[in-house]
Order: C-alpha cells, then structure tokens, then sequence
C-alpha cells in the first residue's frame, strides 16, 4: 500500500481501515468534552482536537472489527479509551512540569497546573459516564481497573525517580503499570464486545500488554535521541527529572565507579550542567544501552505479534500486526 507513491506505514494501514469508524468516535470525543463551564472545553480541546494518532481508541476498533463485531458500542468505548488517556497527560504534564507536547504549548503551560488537574478529572468522569452507558459490568471492570493500575504505575514512577537502585524488573513494572495496561484494555475491549472466547479475549489483552511495553521503550529511549525532536520534545526531559529508564539502568549497571559517581550526581542528586547530557548520551552509547533497550522493545514486538497467530489472517490482523510494528520505528 502506498501514499503519494510512498509505501504505507503501519500506523497509516490501520487508520485508513477504521477511517469511518474513527470519525463516528472523533464526533463523540468532541460532544461529550463540552461543558457550561466554558474553561472545560477550552482546555480539553486543547489536547484532545490537536490530535495525536488516536493510536489506544484505533486498537479498540479494530480489534473488534478482528472479532468480527458488527454492532456501535466500541464506538462509545473508544472514546471513553481517550478521555482516560487524556485525562492522564493532562495530570502527567502537570505532574512533569512538562512546557511542550508533540511540539505544542502544554494545557497546563497555557491554563496553569489547577485548571489541568481538575479538567483531567472532568474527563476522567466523562470516561465513567461513557462506559457505565455501556451497561456491561464486565467492561466497567476492565476499565476501572486499568484506571487504577495506571494511577498506581504514575505512583511507582515517581517513588522510582531518582534512585538509582531501581532495576530492570522494577522499571517494567511502572511502564506496565502507566502505559501498557490502557493498550491491553483497549484491545480486549474489541474481543468483549464480540463475545470472543476467553482464549481470543487474553490473545488480544496481551498482545496490547506487549505493544504498550514497546511502545513505552521507544519513547524512553527517543529521549537521547535526534528524533526526540520531531515528537515535539526537546531530547533529555526525561534525564533532567531523574527518571529511571532502562537506558539509564542499563548505563548504570555497566559503569566503572567514577562513571556511577556521574550518574549519583546528575540523577540522584539532580546536580547537573550543561555538558553532562552530553556526557549521558556518550556513556548511554558507550555500554550499547539504547542498542540494548531497542533489542528490548523488538522482543516485544515479537511476543505481540505472536499473540495474534490465534486470529486467522485477515486485513485487521495486518494492520494489527503493522501497528506494532511502527511503535519500533516511529519518526512522528
């Protein structure tokens, strides 16, 4: 497949073959993000309408079109999927302190950090009006706990912020937590709605397990990257907060002593100048780290795709797998 005589990423598959579906969600997304207080929508529309690929709600909808669900209701669940996400960055950039996302002013560097937090939580509800209207307990049950682990996951990342001691395990543990569990509802979401078999119904959650884990390495790892900048980020945010990535686990579990002494420094204590990024990047390339951390999500990647070998082949698996595949090589 191809545009404008270029070949199709994977990500451009999979939108062209929900397209449709996809406004029905965006016309849903805007009408229940309105409010009588003007601020609301104001503020929301500011992340909401610029976008972003719609990447969890696009899982949503074509998992279930996978499952061969003829009927609206992934309609109204996917746009509950992104009011949680949403809700989540506005609490995250606050959180962050955070002045730029994909290239824009943050809510919060525009509104302020109390306006951020309270509309996050406006969405929040919005999202548990949209999936009690659902009327199934089991969606509700899957959706209320995956709000709660990302809560928890938000926690993790912060008590694992400048320690040094934490490890592989650890960091896996918060990335699940905070990004990957929204990926895997997202998807099982299409297998529920269908009615699959319990079979197909975990296929599907731990295939956006695995992509939600990739996904969340690629990013980490893009903080020490050139291509940061073309996610509207200026390279090593994640560095100056202290944030244990594995990268930087990596790094420090390779480092002779006077190198772990830099990284005390820079990460526990926060003490940096304007060459230890530098300084960081050299020693992230020195141990192979961010070749390591890349090895890392393609392992995913793999386990992801595998998951899918239960569905027999068709256009959404494609673009399912396709998916996965671009959250390894993504230069948005």
């Amino acid at each position: 497949m191809q545009k404008n005589g270029v070949p199709k990423n994977g990500m451009d598959v999979l939108m062209d073959l929900v397209s449709d579906d996809l406004q029905a969600v965006n016309a849903l997304i805007m009408k229940h993000m309105q409010s009588n207080v003007v601020l609301i929508p104001q503020l929301a529309g500011h992340l909401i309408a610029a976008g972003g690929k719609r990447l969890r709600p696009l899982l949503t909808l074509a998992s279930a079109r996978l499952c061969g669900y003829q009927g609206d209701r992934h309609f109204g669940l996917a746009a509950c999927i992104e009011f949680i996400h949403t809700a989540t960055l506005l609490h995250d950039d606050v959180v962050d302190e955070s002045d730029l996302r994909r290239g824009r002013d943050t809510a919060n560097a525009i509104f302020g950090n109390k306006p951020s937090v309270l509309v996050g939580d406006f969405l929040f509800s919005r999202a548990f009006q949209l999936m009690s209207r659902d009327s199934s307990l089991e969606v509700i049950r899957i959706l209320s706990d995956a709000s709660a682990i990302i809560a928890e996951g938000e926690v993790q990342q912060l008590m694992t912020t400048n320690d040094l001691e934490t490890d592989r395990d650890a960091y896996l543990e918060v990335i699940s937590g905070k990004t990957a569990v929204l990926f895997a509802a997202s998807c099982q979401l299409g297998a529920v709605v269908a009615e699959r078999p319990k079979n197909e119904e975990q296929a599907l959650e731990n295939y956006g397990q695995y992509l939600g884990i990739a996904f969340q390495l690629v990013d980490d790892i893009l903080d020490y990257s050139a291509k940061q900048a073309a996610l509207g980020k200026t390279v090593g945010d994640d560095f100056r907060e202290g944030k244990m990535t594995l990268p930087i686990i990596l790094a420090y579990e390779r480092a002779n002593d006077e190198e772990k002494a830099f990284w005390k420094r820079v990460i526990e204590n926060l003490d940096q100048n304007d060459d230890d990024l530098d300084t960081a990047i050299a020693l992230l390339n020195k141990y192979n780290a961010l070749e390591d951390s890349m090895a890392t999500a393609r392992d995913y990647v793999e386990k992801a795709i595998t998951e899918l070998n239960i569905f027999p082949d068709s256009p959404e698996k494609s673009a399912l797998i396709g998916a996965v595949q671009f959250s390894i090589a993504r230069e948005f």
